[in-house]
């Protein structure tokens, strides 16, 4: 594993903040501009399943990172990506919104039946610029094909969906409270309530 990060140069690592890989990279990448160091590969995600990607994605730790095209099919060979639940705001330190998080389970089998693993996907897009793109032509702004490209940070969790909220680094994966949060809602399916 020592070759990871090969277009990196040595000592350096690959651990992003959401606002940089929302910014520096996806949105560059959407722009069709120059991203230096340009070290994350595209890769079509649905025919792989997640313990696949070594070797195909970027990886950072026990992170894999790549660009994939916006597609609704989200079915491997051996599951399915299941989104849960809400979509995250990606802002900068100024507080201006860049960006969108989303978050998907891979679920072993074919759905609705499928069994819950402690893979999980981010997904970032850019958010939608409606009608900013004449306005950008007069600017001389590139145009941005923000509706074709996502950006994945894939990593498997450790301890499955029990455990402590909010502890920071999780098998060399940050996670935001929030993060934790959203992930927790989708164990509430596997909750049965009293009548």
């Amino acid at each position: 594993m020592g070759d990871d990060n090969v277009n990196l140069p040595p000592g350096f690592r690959f651990f992003p903040t959401d606002e940089e890989l929302v910014v520096h990279f996806l949105y560059r990448k959407a722009a069709l501009l120059p991203c230096h160091p340009d070290v994350i590969p595209d890769l079509d995600l649905y025919p792989y399943d997640p313990w696949e990607l070594e070797g195909r994605a970027l990886a950072g730790g026990n992170q894999w990172y790549f660009y994939s095209r916006k597609t609704s099919n989200r079915v491997s060979a051996n599951g399915y990506w299941k989104a849960v639940g809400v979509d995250e705001p990606v802002v900068t330190s100024a507080n201006k919104k860049v960006g969108i998080k989303k978050y998907q389970v891979f679920y072993m089998g074919q759905a609705p039946a499928g069994i819950k693993t402690n893979w999980i996907m981010q997904e970032y897009c850019l958010p939608d610029s409606g009608s900013s793109s004449r306005s950008s032509k007069k600017r001389g702004q590139p145009k941005i094909d923000s509706i074709r490209w996502v950006l994945c940070r894939v990593f498997e969790r450790n301890g499955g969906s029990q455990g402590s909220l909010c502890e920071g680094d999780v098998d060399g994966a940050e996670l935001s409270c929030l993060d934790e949060v959203f992930l927790s809602l989708d164990d509430l399916d596997e909750i049965s309530f009293p009548n």
